[in-house]
């Protein structure tokens, strides 16, 4: 049949900054149908969560499914299913309808799925339990499930002892599911299907993509197995790899950090074979937010089949990240005890990388006298559609003044060294126009405060008169009429 299925997963949505996740690659082959003639069972939702398009685009998919197995079997659209193989339909809501046997006529086939209409709960026990009863295990027909959904079981039993029998007795099961209908449950796909669950679930993203999701899989059904397969996996330089876990069929090997090359002899050749490769994956770069984790992917065969593997995204939530340049290597220079002067020669040395240094000045307004100030300089990048990305903070102390009285101080000369490798626009050059935000926070590092005993200072005329009830405007706190002996306050000495 070809290849059936592929799929790249990763273990979870989202990490911290510097955290490690792992990346599934999987796939599945079929026999060629013509040679191996197969007895495929359509499973069809028409749950009342597939009201409107969802139905209509799902009716499209079934449909060119059965025209592309018509044309692989025979080599044209005659409407009749050649080679042995046959296609049968049930669909389900909350019970399980046989809509038609396992048959050849294209014309019927179609008028079943044309005849499909929404409404009722979920029963997927119901319906694996007809598609299995369709089959006829004394056939020497291969014999295939296509399970399509868009929601989790509502009514009905278990189904996976019914898939459970079903894959004991040699049945291939493929799970299409639909998201953003509200009630998919992957988990449960992925108890169904054949194994590794990677290579035998297909999940699509809207209805708008089912034709395409059904389509794909009946092309690569009516294809022989594959050989000689190559599979390059080129991640975004955002993550390293750490490692790999032996794929279940071929041999795969890290390339470079960012890269692995996984290389199988033959899948699905003389029957169904599903495998997958696991990637241990590292953050390592600049790059938070919502990011993809491919770069790139490319595959090939000696049968000329398409792979059409999925671009996972993975949020990834970092503070301020600092990845400063290396430190240059030192240059030895000797003096011996009698020399007071040397020039010395230290050869030439190139740029390392393109660069850009901005340079701020701030003035810092009413600063008092005779106490210094720790300032803080913290500066972001924004990209194109406002994000912004840490780039650094400086922290420096203002020694105090000494003019006597409050006054403007200007800290001059605050700079940043901003590689062209972290701007959002790539690190190719120095054309391009960069978008920076700077914030300051400014506290003074001398208090001027100190505690001790009344009798230890000498209070001013306006202050005492607060103890007595009254209140003076640079003190507004009012003192009661007797202060008991060895009272505590805390005074500005300056």
């Amino acid at each position: 049949m070809g290849l059936a299925t592929t799929n790249k997963t990763i273990s979870t949505g989202s990490i911290d900054c510097g955290g490690a996740f792992t990346i599934t690659l999987s796939l599945s082959a079929e026999p060629d149908i013509v040679s191996n003639p197969t007895d495929i069972v359509m499973i069809l939702d028409r749950s009342g969560s597939m009201a409107g398009s969802s139905l209509a685009n799902l009716k499209n998919g079934a449909k060119k499914f059965i025209e592309i197995i018509d044309e692989a079997t025979d080599s044209t659209q005659d409407g009749h299913i050649g080679g042995g193989s046959r296609i049968g339909i049930v669909s389900f809501a909350s019970a399980a309808t046989v809509d038609a046997q396992l048959k050849t006529s294209v014309a019927e086939l179609d008028a079943a799925v044309d005849a499909l209409s929404a409404g009722g709960f979920t029963n997927h026990e119901a319906a694996f339990s007809a598609a299995l009863d369709m089959f006829d295990m004394s056939s020497s027909n291969a014999k295939v499930m296509v399970m399509f959904t868009d929601g989790e079981t509502t009514t009905g039993g278990d189904p996976v002892p019914v898939t459970v029998q079903a894959k004991s007795q040699g049945v291939i099961v493929y799970c299409i599911g639909l998201q953003g209908n509200g009630g998919l449950d992957e988990n449960a796909l992925n108890s169904w299907a054949s194994s590794p669950p990677s290579a035998y679930v297909s999940i699509a993203p809207s209805d708008e993509e089912l034709e395409k999701v059904f389509e794909d899989l009946a092309k690569n059904i009516s294809k022989p197995g594959a050989t000689d397969i190559v599979i390059e996996d080129t991640l975004n330089p955002c993550f390293t790899v750490t490692g790999l876990h032996s794929p279940t069929k071929g041999s795969a090997s890290i390339t470079s950090a960012h890269s692995v090359r996984w290389t199988i002899d033959e899948l699905g050749v003389s029957g169904s074979e599903g495998t997958e490769l696991t990637i241990n994956v590292e953050h390592t770069g600049s790059c938070t937010g919502t990011v993809e984790v491919n770069e790139s992917l490319s595959y090939s065969d000696s049968e000329g089949n398409t792979a059409n593997f999925p671009s996972p995204e993975i949020a990834i939530k970092c503070g301020i990240v600092v990845i400063p340049e290396p430190c240059p290597e030192p240059v030895c220079v000797t003096m011996n005890g009698c020399e007071s002067t040397l020039e010395f020669d230290a050869g030439y040395i190139s740029l390392n990388s393109l660069g850009r240094i901005l340079k701020a000045d701030v003035t810092l307004m009413n600063v008092c006298p005779n106490r210094r100030v720790a300032l803080a300089a913290i500066l972001s990048e924004l990209d194109c559609e406002g994000r912004e990305y840490q780039r650094g903070i400086k922290i420096l102390t203002i020694p105090a003044h000494d003019s006597g009285r409050c006054a403007d101080v200007t800290v001059r000369c605050i700079r940043f060294v901003l590689p062209e490798e972290l701007s959002p626009h790539g690190g190719s050059g120095m054309c391009h126009e960069r978008s920076f935000r700077l914030r300051f926070i400014a506290n003074y590092i001398d208090l001027g405060f100190e505690c001790c005993t009344l009798d230890q200072i000498e209070l001013p005329m306006a202050f005492s008169r607060s103890l007595s009830g009254k209140s003076y405007p640079h003190y507004p706190q009012t003192y009661p009429q007797s202060c008991p002996e060895q009272a505590y306050i805390c005074v500005d000495k300056l």
